[in-house]
Order: C-alpha cells, then structure tokens, then sequence
C-alpha cells in the first residue's frame, strides 16, 4: 500500500486540490460562504503542504530560494499596507490566518508558491528564458486580476475605493518579474503536473466567483 501511495503521489495530490476546490464552490455556491472561506487558512496550508512535498523542497537552492521569496512577498505587501508604496490603498481582512504588523503570513508564503508553480508550468515550453520570465509573472497577475473581485467579499483583503488600481497589477508583475528572474539564476524546475493543477485549481475557483452573481 505505501509502495502504491509513493508512485501516485502526485496524482493523489492533485486529486485532493481539486476535491478542496471543488467542494468550496459547491459549498459557496449553496450558501455556506462563511464556513468554507474562514476555511481559507487550512485549504492554502494544505496546499503550501503538498507544493513542498511534491514540488519538491528539498535542497539548500530550493528553501533559499522559497525563503527568499517569502521575505520579499511578506516586505512588499507590508510596504504597500503600511505606506501605500505598491499595489495602492489596502487592507487585509481576517480570513488569511495570523498577520505580522498587518500581512498574513499566508501572503509571504502564496508568493511564493506562485512564483514556483508559475515558473514550472512555463517550463512545459520551449520558449526563450525571457518569455518564460514574463509569461510565468503574467500568469501570477492573471490570478490576482480574478481574485480581485471576490476578495473583499471573502474577507481577504479590501482596496480604499472597493476596486484596485492599475498600479495595483504592474506592481504584481514587476514584482513577479524580480522572482521569476532569482528564480532562473537558481536553476529551479519542479513537479510540472503539481504546478500546472494547482495553479488551474485556484484559476478556476476564482473565475467561477468573478462571474458568479
């Protein structure tokens, strides 16, 4: 049995994505919005979990890498909710866990898992390394544009005004630029198969409530 569960845990991962996703929309969808977002800390947890697990983490290049861009993560979105320096006029609500002088430690943690799962998807090409910087930071914009919508009504986070601004989206990809170029220089490549479902697990979920009335 734990010979059968080591060759297919990627796909077993990758079930478990979709099952949470899945089972969040139904829920939402029904009704019980409160009870699956106050979730929201176990399902990105879990998915922090399995992305080390999977991706994987496991050498001194891959956790200088991950803690690298934690720090970065968690010290621009301190900047932009302490001093409006990036993203605009913000706020983070109560549904991303425990926060440091007001950033979630989800946050450091979501970038970077986005910055690695990006990067690996774009690695199923044969693109020049600046295509793949560019488009693996425009995938990372293109999921913040859709989150956008449903995040203050997730509690996740609110802009001053109720909407962002543009600066808001060429500071994510500039800032996604940055960490997808340390990220070549450390010659990272992951589970292309994890990345690719899980980036598509939250893409989906997210564009289902961008539409969703």
């Amino acid at each position: 049995m734990l010979d059968i569960l080591k060759k297919n845990k990627v796909w077993l991962s990758v079930g478990i994505i979709w099952l949470f996703h899945i089972s969040a929309v139904i829920g939402i969808t029904l009704g019980n919005l409160n009870w699956f977002i106050e979730k929201t800390p176990i399902n990105l947890g879990l998915s922090f979990f399995l992305f080390l697990f999977i991706y994987p983490i496991n050498n001194l290049r891959k956790v200088t890498a991950l803690l690298l861009f934690f720090v970065g993560g968690m010290f621009a979105e301190w900047l932009g909710v302490n001093y409006q320096i990036l993203f605009g006029e913000y706020k983070y609500g109560h549904n991303f866990g425990p926060k440091l002088d007001g950033v979630p430690y989800l946050i450091g943690a979501y970038w970077a898992l986005l910055t690695f799962i990006t990067a690996s998807i774009l690695d199923f090409t044969t693109l020049p390394y600046r295509v793949k910087i560019i488009g693996a930071a425009g995938l990372m914009v293109i999921l913040d544009f859709f989150m956008e919508k449903s995040a203050p009504t997730f509690h996740f986070w609110t802009f001053s005004g109720g909407i962002p601004t543009f600066e808001n989206y060429w500071t994510w990809l500039l800032v996604g630029i940055l960490f997808q170029i340390v990220l070549k220089l450390f010659n990272i490549k992951g589970n292309q198969v994890f990345s690719l479902n899980l980036y598509l697990a939250q893409l989906c979920f997210f564009v289902y409530f961008y539409f969703y009335d």
